[in-house]
C-alpha cells in the first residue's frame, strides 16, 4: 500500500463520505425520535397496522407487531433498512468507480508512470472503500445507539445491538466487493454507477419477494440481504457462523479475484 495515494484518496472521497454520514445519522435519530409517540398510542397504531395484509408487513420486515413495542424491535424494523440498502449502495458505487475514475477521467496514464506498482495502487485503493465503508457504519451504529438510549423506556440487549450492526457492515462490505469486481470487468473506461445501484436495488426486491410470497421463498437465499438476521428483539440472538462465513468467504474471493484481473487488466489512458 502507498501511504501518499491511500492519503489522496481518502480526501477526494471525504465529502461525500461525510455526506452520507450527516443523511444516514438524520435518518436514524429522526425515525428513533418518533418512538415514545408510538408507545403512547401503541394500541392503535398496532390496531390499524393489523388491518394491512401480512405480505405487506413481512415487506416492511415486520413478523410480530409486537415486535414494535421494544425500543430495538422498534430500531430493527424501521432502521436496519437505511444501512441494509444506502450503505450497501454507497459501498458498491464508490467500490465501482474507485479503479475506474483514472481511466475515464483520462489521468491513469499519470498515475501508472508513478513509481507505483498496481499491487500499491489496488491496495491502497481497497484500503480506502474498507475504510470508507466502516466509518459511516461506525457512523451510524453510533447514531443508532445514542437514539436507543434517548429514547428507551427499559434495559436492551447491548450486545444484540451492535451484532445487528455487525451484520449490515458485513453486508455493506460484500457489496463493495461486488462493485470492486465489476469495475474489474469493464473493458472500456465508462462509470457503472447506475448498474451498480440497479444490482443492490434488484437483490432487495428478490429478498422482500421471498418474504412475502411463501411459494417463491427459497428465492431469496439468491439475495446477500437474505443472511442479515434482524431479529435483534428475539433471546439468544447472535453471529450466525454460517452466515458470517457467507459473507467473509465471497468478500474474500471477489477481493482476490479483483487483484489477479487488476494485475493483468489493459488500463486505457
Amino acid at each position: 500500500m502507498n501511504r501518499n495515494l491511500f492519503f489522496k484518496e481518502m480526501r477526494r472521497n471525504a465529502l461525500s463520505l461525510i455526506l452520507w454520514m450527516i443523511v444516514v445519522s438524520l435518518l436514524i435519530s429522526g425515525t428513533m425520535s418518533i418512538y415514545g409517540t408510538f408507545l403512547e398510542n401503541q394500541s392503535k397504531v398496532i390496531g390499524m397496522m393489523s388491518l394491512i395484509p401480512k405480505g405487506a408487513l413481512q415487506f416492511k420486515g415486520i413478523s410480530n407487531l409486537n415486535n414494535l413495542v421494544s425500543v430495538l424491535g422498534f430500531y430493527a424494523v424501521n432502521n436496519v433498512i437505511y444501512m441494509m440498502v444506502l450503505g450497501s449502495i454507497f459501498a458498491i458505487v464508490l467500490s465501482s468507480n474507485i479503479l475506474l475514475k483514472e481511466e475515464y477521467n483520462k489521468t491513469a496514464e499519470y498515475l501508472l508512470t508513478r513509481p507505483l506498482t498496481r499491487s500499491e495502487i489496488y491496495f491502497s485503493k481497497l484500503a480506502v472503500l474498507f475504510l470508507h465503508i466502516f466509518l459511516l457504519n461506525l457512523v451510524a451504529a453510533l447514531a443508532g445507539f445514542i437514539s436507543v438510549e434517548i429514547v428507551k423506556t427499559g434495559p436492551f440487549s447491548i450486545k444484540a445491538f451492535f451484532t445487528l450492526c455487525t451484520y449490515t457492515l458485513l453486508l455493506n462490505i460484500l457489496f463493495g466487493t461486488i462493485g470492486l469486481f465489476l469495475s474489474i470487468l469493464v473493458k472500456r473506461a465508462k462509470p457503472i454507477t447506475t448498474f451498480c445501484i440497479g444490482i443492490v436495488l434488484v437483490f432487495y426486491f428478490i429478498y422482500t419477494l421471498s418474504k412475502i410470497t411463501d411459494s417463491v421463498s427459497a428465492i431469496g437465499y439468491v439475495s446477500p440481504f437474505k443472511y442479515v438476521n434482524v431479529e435483534a428483539f428475539r433471546p439468544g440472538y447472535a453471529l450466525d457462523l454460517w452466515h458470517l462465513a457467507y459473507f467473509i468467504g465471497i468478500s474474500m474471493v471477489l477481493t482476490g479475484l479483483s487483484y489477479r484481473l487488476y494485475q493483468r487488466k489493459d488500463i486505457y489512458t
